[in-house]
């Protein structure tokens, strides 16, 4: 995921030879999960939790500063309704307290007809007043990519499905590597390998604690899911996000306009099926979510029949058993046991600052840490196709980085938009040419997002989608009816619309 990621391009910024593995997909955990959003986290000021708003703000700033096109401003409307748990003064205290923090004065307080002339969707609802402010979005799973390629291109090493069966250590317990086992289908899956290191970095989130029990650590890990639910733009049309409490339990949920279609969202629920199954939202979960909003869209009469799909992520929480899992904190921690460094928690908006911590943690082997350098290198402007526009020249830049400069070399023909979303023909045949795709959830999901962008993952596109990237892929017919069966049944499983 998005951290060890990080961990990855810092330890090659400084110099160092490192290599990542990855048991499944890149991002294949809660980084391709998430919101979308690269945020201070507001509601973290309500529960006091001052140090990670302060660094989450810090930090997206620079993203926005080295990445635009990737990581963008959101405007933002904190909507307030009659019986909310927080009173209309203290989220203008919230928001003074959070534009101070990220070093400049953004939010502005809104009366009812403002809110609804900003929100036309919220008529009929009882909005009674609201603030703007802003944040930022992005796409989670190709921050992660651009992570990584930028570290392998400045020598990292990076793979994916090949998993670690188990730590290498010496006859003290202390860890000195890893074992793994190829994962990926063909010829060489089953073959084994040892990696020894001079430090050992276990990034992997909510699956911390399977390598931690076995350098003999207590569990600390706590699995908290959370889910979303899409609809099309068209019937959700928000012109920017709003942030509104549930009006069962008072917890803050978010509409995100995200690439041609509304997400709302987030849930947060103990998570007790194992990491080994695909997280999916219960049904439970989608009647909490459809019932906050139709509470804020009453005139759109949006019912489960608009939903056109749904995610689930499990978060990597510390656990400090709080009741209520909304309130543990999302800090981070590094722990260094018998050898093995683990970092845990934190967000996807603070990966670098998490990756500078874990490599300062371990300085007395590696060395001091040089100054911190920039996430993102910053690419030249490639000789775009004429016909492209100016929105998707930014986002391709921003998503790609250098490699969009291979992506401007596509025949015109292929820059047209994939069904209703915003992702393009270029960028499906890229990612198969150049991705490291192994399986066709890989493409369709966390490459090329068409699995949360399309209603029915984009299976009405397959035939297209097979003439494109099969040749690229270099599998025969029978493996490609394996991985679309497979993929079929993964979204209408975890990602259809229940």
């Amino acid at each position: 995921g998005i951290t060890g990621a990080g961990v990855l391009h810092q330890a090659v910024q400084q110099g160092l030879r490192a290599v990542l593995v990855e048991a499944k997909d890149f991002a294949y955990g809660t980084s391709s999960r998430s919101t979308k959003l690269v945020h201070g986290g507001l509601r973290y000021l309500r529960q006091a939790q001052f140090k990670v708003t302060h660094e989450s703000l810090r930090e997206r700033e620079r993203l926005m500063r080295e990445a635009p096109g990737l990581v963008n401003d959101l405007g933002f409307s904190l909507a307030s309704f009659p019986g909310d748990s927080v009173s209309p003064w203290k989220y203008g205290l919230g928001l003074a307290i959070y534009d101070v923090m990220a070093g400049k004065w953004q939010h502005q307080k809104l009366s009812r007809a403002e809110m609804l002339e900003l929100h036309p969707e919220l008529r009929g609802s009882e909005v009674r007043s609201g603030y703007l402010y802003h944040d930022a979005r992005t796409d989670d799973a190709r921050l992660v990519v651009r992570v990584l390629r930028e570290a392998t291109r400045a020598g990292g090493v990076a793979l994916n499905y090949a998993r670690v069966t188990e730590l290498v250590r010496d006859a003290s317990g202390q860890v000195h590597g890893v074992r793994i086992v190829d994962e990926a289908p063909g010829p060489a899956r089953g073959r084994t390998a040892e990696i020894r290191g001079k430090v050992t970095v276990n990034a992997t989130g909510v699956w911390a604690d399977e390598l931690r029990t076995q350098a003999g650590a207590p569990p600390r890990m706590r699995k908290i899911r959370g889910s979303h639910i899409t609809f099309r733009y068209d019937r959700l049309p928000v012109p920017g996000a709003l942030s509104l409490l549930h009006p069962g339990d008072g917890r803050s949920v978010f509409v995100v306009p995200w690439e041609g279609v509304t997400i709302f969202g987030t849930t947060d629920k103990d998570h007790a099926p194992a990491l080994s199954e695909e997280p999916r939202i219960t049904d439970e979960e989608v009647d909490y979510l459809i019932a906050c909003v139709q509470r804020a869209f009453p005139a759109l009469a949006l019912t489960h029949a608009d939903i056109i799909g749904s995610w689930a992520g499990v978060r990597p929480v510390i656990n400090t058993g709080k009741a209520d899992p909304s309130k543990e904190s999302r800090e981070h921690a590094i722990w260094n046991e018998n050898g093995l460094l683990t970092v845990a928690g934190g967000k996807l908006t603070t990966f670098a600052l998490m990756a500078r911590d874990t490599l300062h943690a371990v300085a007395p082997v590696l060395g001091k840490l040089g100054p911190r350098t920039r996430v993102f290198e910053e690419p030249s402007e490639p000789a775009w196709p004429a016909a492209l526009d100016d929105d998707t020249r930014l986002r391709v830049l921003g998503r790609y980085g250098r490699d969009a400069s291979a992506l401007a070399t596509h025949d015109a023909s292929l820059w047209g938009a994939i069904g209703d979303s915003v992702a393009t023909w270029a960028e499906l045949v890229h990612a198969a040419r150049h991705e490291a795709i192994v399986h066709l959830d890989d493409l369709l999901l966390r490459r090329v997002r068409l699995g949360f962008l399309l209603p029915r993952g984009g299976l009405d596109h397959v035939d297209r989608i097979r003439e494109l990237v099969q040749p690229e892929l270099g599998w025969d017919d029978a493996r490609w009816a394996s991985e679309q069966a497979a993929y079929t049944q993964m979204w209408t499983q975890a990602y259809g619309g229940r």
